[in-house]
């Protein structure tokens, strides 16, 4: 299946900032960040949508989804 993933800020650095992805069939939101060697501890309070609506680490993507994940935000 094909995946639209949208990365932002500093998880932009030394990988990309919209890609396209082949993936298997039923993979999990977890799986896409191992895949681009995001871990978990990064993203713990980082947001993560499909389609414009909240995701979780074990939300399964499907055919033709838009995967957008944001790093936690810092603000002053």
């Amino acid at each position: 299946m094909l995946v639209t993933v949208k990365l932002f800020a500093y998880l932009r650095e030394g990988r990309f900032k919209v890609r396209v992805l082949e993936l298997a069939d039923d993979h999990t939101v977890r799986q896409v960040l191992q895949d681009l060697s995001i871990s978990e501890k990064e993203m713990k309070i980082g947001i993560i949508m499909i389609n414009g609506k909240r995701a979780s680490f074990e939300s399964h993507l499907g055919d033709g989804d838009t995967l957008a994940i944001f790093p936690p935000l810092a603000g002053g």
